[in-house]
């Protein structure tokens, strides 16, 4: 391996796309609805918080389709944050991704996806849960040291797969569906009012936001993707209206096919015990079998989350130590695959590391916080590189600009403010760990100056 060799742009549209979409749906869509409806308690609520949430990710989607059109390189939101605001804060975004986000989500959904195996199967010759969770990790990280080409022809495989699946759960349910009816839809069982109404929406809204979460990722590939000024924002945007679509039709489904009260007793940390509201649904026409058939669905999703977020999580720690502010390691990219293999070795180490510690959930809980704060930052970036970089050449301009970045930005302070408000102690140690970094930030760019 040798740093004089360079990434290459291996992904089409098609494999862009696939990893939008892919990264996005994993388990949030057959658990969220759960959670939500026990703080909205209505249907209407809950469905007005997916159809929220799906705007607020497109119009964050559309500013970062602006940067990546006008920068396509490796590392995404790492270098918007470089050029717009500077070293320290683009820093403090990788040290957080590069040893919570990125491996805490790639445990968790190594770890979900034999949670829900294990219910079907027995893993304990194999070695139980925990075992077969790292096995997983490495077997998918080995799979994307091939090649970036590779890596992404199985995202959009997957992908696929994971669509066919969702519309063919919510198709069966709304024509198959044993006593469905669409008035389910409109019983209310809780009310709120003034702040607290508005608090509950916006602790539920984040709920939608981590099913969302994951078009961001696309930009960390940018530097790998054919005809990037096009490609990169044509699959943002068709990318997510094309989960926002799937999300919609999917929980409309769960609410045809199941009562209020039924969705409100459904897998969440009030009913551990309790099936997913989507396992609840899925019988409705499945029969009992619909515990193995969504247990699969869910397993299969989850990997391919997994195979996304290894695929693209990988680039920043490489982008960080191409200028000098990591271990200059992870700048080496394989003679044959063109792939940061030592970064993507890393990445997967640490994420085994917290899957058998099981500290991901909680370290992932911390960082939701900060992870906003420098979303609304990178978006604030398209302003400042307006005023910064007038003249640089922008293929594709957000739509909607100034209006939307800015509600995009007032929307992500006011959930910041919320989550402050209602969970001070977990937001105060997310920031703790991110400024951890500060030390380091220092260190590095001190070394770097010394040569």
């Amino acid at each position: 391996m040798t740093t004089k060799k360079s990434l290459i742009r291996g992904l089409s549209l098609t494999d862009a796309l696939g990893i939008v979409i892919g990264t996005i749906i994993g388990t949030g869509i057959f658990l969220k609805t759960g959670t939500m409806s026990q703080l909205l308690g209505s249907p209407y609520w809950v469905m007005a918080a997916w159809i929220v949430g799906g705007l607020l990710s497109m119009t964050g989607a559309l500013a970062y389709a602006e940067l990546g059109s006008m920068m396509p390189e490796a590392g995404g939101e790492y270098v918007y944050l470089r050029e717009a605001w500077d070293d320290l804060t683009a820093f403090l975004y990788g040290w957080m991704r590069f040893w919570i986000a990125s491996p805490g989500s790639i445990a968790a959904y190594a770890v979900g996806a034999m949670t829900f195996m294990g219910g079907m199967v027995d893993l304990s010759p194999f070695g139980g849960k925990t075992v077969c969770a790292i096995i997983v990790i490495a077997f998918f990280s080995l799979l994307n040291c091939f090649s970036v080409a590779f890596g992404g022809k199985l995202n959009s495989v997957m992908t696929a797969i994971k669509i066919l699946t969702l519309i063919t759960i919510a198709g069966g349910i709304l024509i198959f569906g044993e006593a469905g009816t669409f008035l389910n839809v409109s019983t209310p069982a809780l009310t709120y009012t003034g702040f607290a109404g508005w608090s509950a929406f916006g602790t539920a809204l984040l709920g939608a936001l981590w099913a969302y979460d994951g078009w961001n990722n696309l930009s960390m590939v940018a530097g790998e993707i054919k005809d990037p000024k096009k490609n990169v924002p044509l699959s943002l945007i068709l990318g997510i209206l094309t989960i926002l679509a799937l999300y919609v039709i999917v929980n409309l489904a769960f609410f045809y096919a199941l009562p209020i009260a039924e969705v409100l007793t459904s897998n969440s940390s009030d009913f551990p015990d309790a099936l997913p509201v989507g396992t609840k649904a899925a019988m409705t026409f499945l029969g009992s079998s619909g515990v193995v058939i969504l247990s699969s669905a869910f397993v299969f999703s989850s990997l391919g989350a997994l195979n996304g977020s290894i695929l693209t999580n990988a680039r920043v720690p490489y982008a960080m130590a191409k200028d000098g502010l990591f271990f200059k390691q992870l700048a080496n990219v394989s003679e044959k695959g063109h792939v940061p293999v030592i970064s993507i070795v890393v990445q997967a180490v640490v994420s085994m590391v917290l899957a058998v510690s099981g500290s991901f959930d909680q370290l992932t809980d911390y960082v939701v916080f900060a992870s906003w704060i420098f979303y609304a930052m990178v978006t604030a970036a398209v302003f400042r590189l307006r005023k910064k970089r007038p003249d640089a050449p922008r293929e594709y301009k957000a739509l909607g600009y100034p209006v939307l970045p800015a509600i995009f930005v007032i929307i992500g302070v006011l959930l910041l403010i919320n989550t402050i408000i209602t969970s001070p102690k977990s937001t105060a140690i997310g920031l703790g760990l991110i400024l951890l970094g500060v030390p380091f930030f220092f260190w590095f760019k001190k070394t770097r100056e010394a040569k």
